[in-house]
């Protein structure tokens, strides 16, 4: 008989399989800009719906035609800058040197973290450092999430040295609107963690193939492992049991279509599971990772798609009916 050939189940490029360490993922590298701008921002994901738009990409087949597009809609409340960090390059990575803080703290923030005594806030620009980033927080409060505690993270700023710690001056303790970061038809990368599944089988959680209804101990198992637990124990390339979910992903280029206020998007009755978008919205091209209501960081794309189109395309509608009940 010829021998049984079949490719391995699960994808192995991330590995470990692990659960993220907090809710919102950290960004380890940055697009290059010459404007003195934030490089990133954050929003909550409130759901789904599609459009009609005019398709505006120069080597599709339905150029010119409008056409249905699936968006993910995201709440963008603003964020505030608390201080300015200053980092030098050294043999053994980057090294934080200094931090100069905000006089005024949101009062929400003591949530999170111990705030620091005005009496030990510096405000001294060190001589000798190699770029700058802004330490930002979000306004979970002002969304209709019934939530308060603020997320706390760096984003990086565009332009030279110089462009950069003017650009943090002027936006240390004031508001951040995403209007001011990012604009309509522009390439981000999106950050988020994914939904947690909990504990699931090999089948599910890696693809294996089911065995014969016939066989001995069960169909949704991994069969014989033979060499693969020769050596005293199962080799971790074995598809076995285990937490599934929950996991730092990055989408790169998703096309942002469109940033509006919230008059324009609300729902009869809100969004389901989420609510109403009280703040400055976004509408993102395609399905965005994470279940609703999670924090997603947005970043400009570090390596755009050329032959995407740079303007935003015109859109003829936006779905805002509700879900018919069904009998």
């Amino acid at each position: 008989m010829p021998q049984k050939r079949k490719p391995r189940a699960g994808s192995m490029q991330y590995w470990p399989r692990k659960r993220a360490g907090r809710i919102y993922p950290r960004v380890r590298s940055w697009a290059s800009s010459k404007d003195a701008k934030l490089l990133g921002f954050a929003g909550y994901k409130v759901g789904m719906t599609h459009l009609l738009i005019n398709d505006n990409r120069k080597t599709s087949t339905t150029k010119g035609m409008s056409i249905s597009c699936p968006v993910t809609i995201i709440e963008c409340p603003p964020l505030k800058a608390i201080s300015i960090r200053f980092y030098k390059n050294t043999q053994y990575g980057s090294k934080l040197v200094s931090e100069v803080a905000a006089d005024n703290f949101d009062k929400e923030l003591k949530r999170k973290i111990i705030l620091p005594k005005k009496k030990d806030l510096k405000k001294e620009i060190p001589n000798d450092y190699d770029y700058v980033r802004l330490l930002v927080h979000t306004s979970p409060g002002r969304t209709g999430l019934g939530k308060k505690m603020p997320e706390i993270f760096e984003a990086a700023i565009g332009g030279s040295k110089e462009y950069q710690i003017k650009y943090a001056q002027e936006k240390l303790g004031k508001e951040i609107n995403v209007s001011e970061v990012f604009k309509e038809g522009q390439q981000l990368d999106v950050h988020a963690v994914s939904k947690g599944k909990g504990v699931q089988g090999p089948v599910k959680r890696f693809g294996i193939s089911l065995k014969q209804h016939k066989s001995e101990k069960g169909q949704r198992r991994v069969g014989s492992l033979g060499g693969w637990k020769s050596q005293g124990h199962i080799m971790w390339r074995v598809a076995k049991a285990g937490k599934m979910g929950y996991h730092t992903r990055t989408d790169r280029n998703k096309w942002l279509l469109k940033i509006g206020n919230s008059a324009e998007i609300n729902k009869k009755g809100g969004f389901e599971n989420y609510g109403i978008v009280k703040n400055t919205y976004m509408l993102i091209k395609g399905s965005v990772t994470g279940p609703k209501k999670r924090i997603v960081r947005l970043n400009e794309a570090l390596t755009p798609n050329k032959l995407r189109p740079l303007e935003a395309p015109a859109i003829q509608y936006i779905n805002l009916n509700t879900k018919e009940s069904r009998e």
